[in-house]
């Protein structure tokens, strides 16, 4: 479910089960009451045979066949609460899984634990804890980072071997409770504007259109979606309201009855615009780029993006753990799935060159810029 670049310890939109339904539907609305009723009843049967809360509640989830189904104990639960309001424990680094498996520090953030240990951009993270993580999906290190909710919280300890060229080291550094930075906005020497936006936690929408408001008008704007783990839907919707004057942002169906998503009126239709994409842009952050790709408004820039079209809710199981199961599927404003097949960028360019952003800037000239 991670893909991409995540940020170390956070519990952000990257996780499964969090793109929740935005307040303009009905108020955070459960599975469908018979998927619901029959993972209780698994749980429950399960808890009967002697397993624990959590046990029973992933063999009942697993039973469902739920693809993005997920399981949390309520600290975990909490935790991801408090992740999609922009805090998490963790040690402030992002990082990203190499092609010989390696694992790479992408950012260390400023005043963070990492910061502070001195560590940078382009290290390498050989272990955590002793623990070797080479070869590791980037989900297992993160969770290691993170360290067990309620044993391992914000101030105790983790232990780091790390490499640098030819040194190699450990740290020992203290986890934190951090704010998550989601939004980040730069200027080219060209005068383009990039807008990075790692995550829709909650506020993100406003930032995005903030720091849309801000540039000057008629300059090029690149949204850049790569890396970018989903969130919360209606961040996204938000987020695409800076680009559009209303009308459909993505349609959804929730046990069989079909909802739609609009944008907000108002948003800016004439200024250039290219969303950069790579596969480990995903759900909401697809339902954006899907919107704008459609809607004509954006020209879509990179590779593949991941393919998650779904949508899940939170149901309380017995023994107090929660269970996000599926309950719907996106379509774009022209009626496409995302879920299994992803958005398809109208100019395909390897997204982690260094070119990439030269070429946006180039799409961007012949646009009007």
């Amino acid at each position: 479910m991670f893909a991409g670049v995540l940020v170390a310890g956070a519990a952000t939109g990257s996780l499964p089960g969090t793109d929740r339904k935005p307040p303009s539907g009905p108020a955070r609305p459960a599975a469908p009451v018979g998927q619901q009723e029959q993972v209780a009843r698994a749980a429950a049967e399960a808890m009967a045979d002697g397993k624990s809360p959590v046990e029973a509640a992933e063999h009942a989830v697993s039973r469902s066949g739920d693809r993005w189904g997920a399981v949390y104990s309520p600290g975990e639960y909490e935790e991801l609460e408090e992740a999609l309001d922009g805090r998490y424990t963790g040690v402030g680094l992002s990082a990203r899984r190499e092609r010989d498996g390696r694992i790479e520090v992408t950012r260390v953030r400023s005043g963070s634990p990492a910061a502070g240990a001195g560590i940078r951009e382009g290290d390498r993270l050989r272990s955590v804890d002793g623990e070797r993580v080479d070869g590791r999906p980037v989900t297992e290190v993160v969770s290691i980072l993170r360290g067990d909710t309620e044993a391992e919280p914000a101030g105790t300890a983790v232990r780091l071997g790390l490499e640098r060229g030819s040194r190699s080291w450990t740290e020992t550094v203290r986890r934190a409770t951090l704010s998550t930075d989601p939004v980040a906005v730069r200027t080219l020497a060209s005068g383009v504007t990039v807008v990075k936006v790692t995550s829709f936690t909650k506020g993100v929408g406003a930032q995005v259109r903030a720091a849309v408001a801000r540039v000057p008008s008629g300059t090029g704007v690149v949204l850049d979606l790569r890396g970018n783990s989903g969130g919360l839907v209606a961040e996204a919707v938000t987020a695409a309201s800076a680009f559009l004057d209303g009308g459909l942002v993505a349609t959804y169906d929730v046990d069989g009855e079909q909802r739609a998503l609009h944008a907000d009126p108002g948003g800016d239709t004439a200024r250039p615009l290219v969303a950069l994409v790579d596969d480990g842009t995903m759900s909401a952050a697809e339902l954006l780029t899907g919107a704008l790709q459609d809607r004509g408004r954006a020209v879509v820039l990179g590779s593949r993006t991941f393919g998650k079209g779904s949508v899940q809710m939170p149901s309380r199981l017995p023994g107090g753990s929660v269970a996000e199961l599926t309950v719907g599927h996106y379509r774009t404003p022209s009626g496409r799935g995302v879920d299994g097949t992803g958005i398809t960028p109208d100019l395909a360019v390897d997204p982690a060159a260094p070119a990439a952003l030269e070429r946006a800037e180039t799409v961007l000239s012949g646009l009007g810029r």
